[in-house]
């Protein structure tokens, strides 16, 4: 038996390129979400989950979530985040040039949104290990560096955690002008929370 089915992709908020598929067909509406991170509110300015101005009739929901579980009952947002990330790092890198930061991050994409928000608030470039994963993304780009001598790092090592144990940066970078560094580690990480918040 044949069935025409309609697939639209949704933004998932999740990575650059992640999607969300809504099939819709004559036995019904399914949402498969995948990873994804939307805001409150978000969803409802998807046009596409909308006809006219009601939201679509949405039978079954596949929702692929790691955070189905209640140790993540209250995750903060995402601006929350972001602006006590700001505020630490604001205040840590305004000590001296030799104050950085590095941000302990264990995926290779997902962390945009942070690259991007640091750099336009604080005029400070993020390190990275290469570009070439922002090369189809060029608002990044100038937010991001493979110049070592700046304070915020996402630079990244097989052995992260040792290197910052023993003062130095996975990039190598252990002190500049012969000063030697401070450095504070910032793991953005929903996992890590969830862990450890009661």
């Amino acid at each position: 038996q044949k069935e025409d089915v309609v697939v639209t992709l949704l933004p998932a908020g999740h990575c650059p390129g992640s999607v969300m598929f809504l099939f819709e067909g004559e036995n019904g509406t399914v949402l498969y979400t995948g990873d994804f991170r939307l805001a409150k509110g978000e969803a409802a300015r998807m046009e596409l989950l909308h006809s006219g101005t009601r939201v679509k009739d949405i039978q079954s929901v596949y929702l692929d979530t790691t955070f189905c579980d209640p140790r993540f009952y209250h995750i903060p947002s995402r601006e929350e985040c972001l602006n006590g990330i700001l505020e630490l790092v604001r205040s840590w890198t305004s000590l001296s040039h030799y104050h950085v930061v590095w941000l302990n991050c264990k995926a290779a994409y997902g962390y945009e949104y942070l690259f991007v928000n640091l750099s336009e608030e604080l005029g400070i470039k993020v390190h990275t290990n290469k570009l070439d994963m922002f090369r189809n993304m060029p608002e990044i780009l100038c937010h991001v560096t493979t110049d070592r001598y700046t304070q915020i790092h996402a630079c990244r090592h097989p052995r992260d955690d040792d290197c910052f144990r023993g003062n130095r940066l996975p990039c190598g970078l252990t002190c500049q002008d012969g000063n030697p560094l401070h450095i504070i580690s910032i793991k953005p990480s929903t996992m890590w929370f969830g862990e450890r918040n009661k």
